[in-house]
């Protein structure tokens, strides 16, 4: 018997309809354990919220039998009992009885709605022992039942009554005079298609209704629970919304640093979908509503709570992005626009530093929301990012400014920047001390300006060429961060130079030494003592000699730092243009044509310029406050970050210049004569 035939046709399945989230309902409804049976209610809730936030609904009941059945009542409009024409179904059998059927799909029944694909209710309907509906709507009343999504009828209450299959919605009375029409759904899960142990948790479904109601404050939302033979009822109805959840969600003695923020706005964005035929279309415009609400107390912890469309979204995702965006950015600069604040040369503090003590809730409606699973943990909308940004840069802009306001937000940006020292002088003690274990034993060379380092990611090497250089730049580093090795003179060339040759240099040596990872097949780049090695040559002809002889060492001996991204060339001026006047600026350019567009600019816009223009000869030749803005300082300064092709490239050049092999240089020589300006030859 060949493979061919142990495997044909009869051997594929075709899952129908309902059967298929019997089959896998973990792929419907996200796990098959207590969270399961969670999602399973709030996909019934949710759809009763979604009549609130169409302003549909005022009250929505929850009921926990104590036959452990779910019943969940709203006053919203109903679903739909007329004749749905292409199926020939009623609405409430359609949407409860085949997948990706509803209200939700770009209609006019819902501007916004936590359910998108049109599977909530008749998962839970296929998954249900039992699922009874009951639709008031129109002046009648409406009912029908299903058993594991089939639709009948049970001659009694409860899953165990007999079943009898039976399809259409049946009408059982009239509505009384003033009662609002509304959906009621009771249904009782069946366990065998969840884990051993599985149930539902009804802290849950507290905070998921408790949730729900600060982000709808029109809604009134009642929890009813059976507890030997009586009923407990709970209410939770928040007017003020999520102002009074922030307040809910702080930490028990937190005091506040600010009054609760809301910033609420609205913004449009662009991003491609399909059309009703499943077309793809490019560049279709959504607008969402943007509601977030935050504040800051003394304590340490931060709470960021984000929802889409009603649906706590756990992990997260683009809103919460655009919101940490946006605070960091507004803190930021506020903090740089506030006098005191910040000392000379201190960084700006980190996003971690914006949260610490933070609550805040983020809440975006939208229309059409992505997210990155059926259950909903993460929002992956993307344009998300950019409206949720400008409504909250736009509130914390005001409230920095406003006069009214501006005491309380200077509070609070003292908290962020205290929040950034602590966080450096932690970490600065974490990696003094790493450092001491690292280098224990291990004397390092008496040239090298150490720092103080406050981790790897942050501190820098600078490869300073010659003792003049090191002068200013001694001056001018951040200790915190920043570590000087001197050069004399240019190091060995290890195109054509033995390993042994190499290591005896005493230039290469000091570098093997203070760098701390090795050579060749042994290097560890993990064990490397700086995040960063950065090439600090003059800039002219010997300058870029020593930057080739140097990429040359590390692509050699030490290519993973380049591969890593991590060994740069320092970027120094060459020219130093000043204007007179008043209001003298200074410029500073990098090539000669970039001197003369430069002197052209200011010569058109009638700024005389200090003659003649001064070119630097060395890095030696600045004081401490140029070589630091021009070359040092990583918020002004260019570097130029060296790839495998550039160390490629310096391989060639020294081969071809200084290599044993003399005919390829003569020939490159004779070759390239022609581009020497014969006039600047000194004879």
């Amino acid at each position: 018997m060949t493979a061919e035939t142990l495997y044909g046709a009869d051997d594929l399945t075709h899952l129908e309809g309902l059967e298929a989230v019997r089959k896998r309902p973990g792929m419907y409804i996200g796990s098959t354990d207590s969270r399961g049976i969670n999602h399973l209610f709030a996909e019934i809730v949710d759809n009763s919220t979604d009549e609130g936030v169409a302003g549909e609904a005022t009250r929505v009941v929850v009921t926990l039998h104590a036959d452990g059945s779910v019943q969940v009542d709203d006053d919203g409009r109903g679903i739909p009992t007329g004749t749905h024409a292409k199926s020939g179904l009623s609405g409430v059998e359609l949407v409860l009885t085949r997948l990706h059927a509803g209200g939700k799909f770009g209609g006019s029944g819902y501007k916004t709605s936590g359910g998108l694909h049109g599977v909530g209710a008749s998962a839970v309907n296929a998954l249900s022992h039992r699922f009874d509906v009951v639709v008031k709507r129109e002046g009648k009343v409406h009912q029908m039942s299903f058993a594991h999504g089939v639709p009948g009828v049970f001659d009694g209450p409860g899953p165990t009554a007999k079943f009898t299959r039976r399809s259409g919605l049946e009408i059982t009375g009239k509505m009384k005079r003033g009662e609002r029409t509304g959906t009621s759904i009771r249904y009782w899960y069946d366990a065998r298609y969840f884990e051993n142990g599985a149930k539902l948790d009804v802290d849950g479904v507290r905070q998921k209704m408790r949730n729900t109601a600060f982000l709808v404050p029109g809604v009134a939302y009642v929890l009813r629970t059976a507890v030997d033979d009586a009923i407990s009822e709970e209410s939770f109805h928040f007017p003020h919304g999520l102002t009074d959840m922030v307040e809910f969600l702080t930490p028990a003695g937190d005091r506040a640093v600010s009054g609760t923020l809301l910033a609420v706005g609205e913004g449009t964005y662009t991003e491609n979908a399909a059309d009703e035929n499943g077309v793809m279309r490019s560049k279709v415009e959504r607008r969402a509503e943007v509601e977030v609400a935050f504040r800051w107390g003394t304590g340490y912890e931060r709470t960021v709570e984000c929802f889409t469309n009603t649906i706590r979204n756990i992990h997260g995702g683009t809103h919460r992005k655009g919101f940490e965006r946006a605070a960091l950015k507004s803190l930021q600069e506020a903090i740089a626009r506030t006098r005191g604040l910040l000392k000379p040369k201190e960084d700006p503090p980190t996003l971690d530093d914006v949260l610490e003590g933070m609550t805040a809730v983020i809440h975006v409606r939208v229309p059409e929301p992505q997210f990155t699973s059926q259950t909903k943990d993460e929002l992956s909308t993307a344009g998300i990012t950019k409206v949720i940004g400008a409504v909250v840069e736009r509130e914390l802009k005001s409230w920095v400014d406003d006069r009214r306001t501006k005491a309380e937000a200077k509070v609070v940006l003292q908290k962020v920047v205290d929040a950034s020292r602590v966080r450096l002088a932690q970490k600065q003690q974490k990696d003094a001390a790493r450092r001491k274990t690292a280098l224990e034993g291990a004397a390092m060379p008496a040239k090298l300006v150490d720092c103080r380092t406050t981790g790897l990611a942050r501190s820098e090497l600078f490869l300073v060429e010659g003792d003049s250089a090191l002068g200013s730049a001694r001056m001018a580093r951040v200790s915190e961060y920043q570590a000087l090795l001197p050069l004399r003179g240019k190091i060995l060339n290890v195109q054509k130079a033995s390993l042994a040759d190499t290591l005896r240099n005493a230039e290469i040596a000091s570098i093997v030494q203070v760098l701390g990872a090795g050579t060749g097949r042994t290097f560890d780049l993990s064990t490397m003592r700086y995040g960063r090695v950065i090439l600090m040559a003059d800039a002219d002809v010997d300058g870029s000699h020593i930057r080739t002889l140097l990429i040359t060492l590390f692509a050699k001996y030490m290519r993973p730092v380049i591969e890593d991204g991590r060994l740069y060339a320092a970027m120094p001026p060459l020219h130093k243009i000043t204007t007179k006047g008043r209001n003298p600026e200074t410029r500073f350019t990098f090539t000669q044509r970039e001197m003369e567009t430069t002197l052209a600019a200011l010569e058109k816009a009638g700024k005389q310029v200090v003659t003649p223009v001064p070119r630097f000869k060395g890095l030696g030749e600045m004081d401490a406050d140029e070589l630091w803005d021009t070359t040092m300082n990583p918020a002004t300064r260019s570097v130029r970050r060296i790839t495998l092709d550039d160390a490629e490239a310096a391989e060639t050049a020294l081969e071809l210049l200084m290599g044993e092999k003399v005919e390829p240089r003569r020939a490159w020589l004779v070759e390239s004569s022609g581009r020497v300006d014969q006039s600047a030859i000194d004879v």
